[in-house]
């Protein structure tokens, strides 16, 4: 019986240091990628931000619209009574004179005119008109677009800074999971070996070898593992809901952890690359960009602004369309701010404040990126020192328990020093899932601040 006991342990307690195996780094988890990919498709954050890229580019398209012509349909229609008039004496001026033909010629032929008196607001008058008009010469035009340009490269790196960021916390969900997962695995373990000395203390109890003591801690120890193993399971379906939150799945849905790649413990990452990649330095100067590019736009006023236009239309009363009411008229607009006191000027020195300004950023966030790669570095190089050293007490608490447990079964161990040892091969499990997923989660960190995940997979 105690000879089938110690070899059902070793076969469960090498199935657990099986599962903790180790493999390189360099080889990927296709899964975790897989599921990096669909967190890129899905992940609501990130869809905002590509709504952003878009709005960015559709600001582009109508900058560039401003070259083209614009045509526009004009019309108006007028009604018109009272109100200022002009008066012709058309009747004082021409009258003597048909009266003077009347008389030569002894008839009415020539009758009496009366003065005539228009109104200047236009009566039953209507004016419809087709206007192109195009910017010929407009550097506000040319500076708008540029500027817009860039505002697009910022929000792509923008979109890429936040992928950077969901890839590190979908790994770390990741991780976070599995290791609730070999938390609840620990303590079924726990619960085997519990169970089996229950079995036997309750044999050697009816056979009047041993007394109730060691049975009744056993069964003390059954109802605090279970405990420890309920808050284990709650763990797991808490991680669980965090990382089908970041995918935007239900938070229900099962996660798959076979063939998951442990970093080795003695992988030395590759730092040479610093963090000149980082997507956040470069939005920094795409911004420094802008704002040269903003204080040329303001300087510009020294450039006239030219455009032109043609109206072809028609214009008359009573809706009458004929060729003496069409018409044509083109022109050319100029406009040169010659003085507005000191506006453009101000606006110019607020640009190169703003450039200042940026440039003192983008160094400040080098040496911060800098700070963060060293941090995580070191922190990688603590817990692949912590991950080893959880390895070999694991090893030692298994061997240390199987010893233990060999010495109770020949009646020369204490039932309380069986259970320390139990107690230190479950922690020891814990402790190698602590290690493990603070290993994966210390290299998802250095990875993020190298920004050396490839995006486009």
């Amino acid at each position: 019986m105690y000879t089938s006991f110690i070899k059902s342990f070793v076969i469960l307690a090498g199935g657990m240091l099986m599962s903790w195996n180790t493999v390189s780094a360099q080889q990927k988890n296709r899964q975790l990628d897989d599921y990096i990919t669909s967190a890129f498709a899905q992940n609501l954050g990130l869809k905002q931000q590509n709504f952003d890229l878009e709005r960015s580019m559709f600001a582009l398209k109508e900058a560039k619209a401003m070259y083209m012509p614009t045509v526009s349909l004009l019309g108006s229609y007028t009604k018109a009574a009272g109100g200022r008039t002009i008066d012709v004496p058309v009747g004082d001026l021409v009258n003597p004179i048909y009266t003077a033909l009347n008389q030569l010629t002894s008839s009415n032929k020539y009758p009496q005119l009366p003065n005539q008196s228009f109104l200047l607001n236009p009566d039953n008058f209507y004016d419809v008109k087709m206007r192109t008009s195009l910017p010929l010469i407009n550097a506000e035009i040319r500076y708008n677009s540029l500027i817009k340009k860039q505002l697009i490269s910022s929000q792509q790196a923008a979109v890429n800074v936040y992928k950077r960021a969901l890839v590190k916390d979908v790994k770390t969900a990741y991780y976070q999971y599995y290791q609730a997962m070999q938390g609840v695995e620990a303590y079924k373990s726990a619960m085997i070996l519990i169970d089996e000395n229950i079995r036997v203390n309750t044999s050697l109890l009816k056979n009047g070898v041993r007394n109730g003591t060691a049975l009744l801690r056993a069964q003390t120890e059954q109802q605090k593992t279970s405990s420890a193993l309920i808050n284990a399971q709650k763990n797991v379906e808490n991680a669980r809901a965090y990382f089908n939150f970041l995918l935007n799945r239900s938070l229900t849905d099962s996660i798959h952890t076979e063939g998951l790649a442990i970093a080795d413990v003695s992988l030395v990452p590759d730092t040479t690359g610093g963090s000149g990649n980082r997507e956040e330095l470069k939005q920094l100067h795409f911004m420094k960009e802008v704002n040269n590019l903003d204080y040329k736009l303001q300087r510009s006023n020294i450039i006239p602004k030219l455009s032109t236009f043609i109206d072809l239309g028609s214009q008359g009363t009573a809706f009458q369309v004929n060729d003496k009411t069409r018409y044509y008229l083109w022109g050319v607009n100029l406009q040169w701010d010659i003085f507005t006191g000191g506006k453009n000027k101000f606006r110019a020195a607020q640009a190169q404040s703003n450039i200042r300004s940026a440039e003192a950023k983008i160094e400040e966030t080098e040496k911060a990126f800098q700070l963060q790669l060293t941090q995580s570095y070191n922190n990688y190089r603590s817990a692949q020192a912590a991950c080893s050293s959880a390895t070999a007490g694991l090893s030692f608490a298994g061997k240390y328990y199987r010893d233990q447990l060999k010495a109770y079964h020949a009646g020369q161990l204490l039932y309380l020093e069986l259970i320390d040892a139990q107690d230190q091969l479950t922690s020891a499990r814990l402790r190698m899932a602590d290690a493990q997923a603070a290993l994966q989660i210390a290299l998802a960190e250095l990875e993020r601040n190298q920004a050396s995940y490839p995006l486009s997979n």
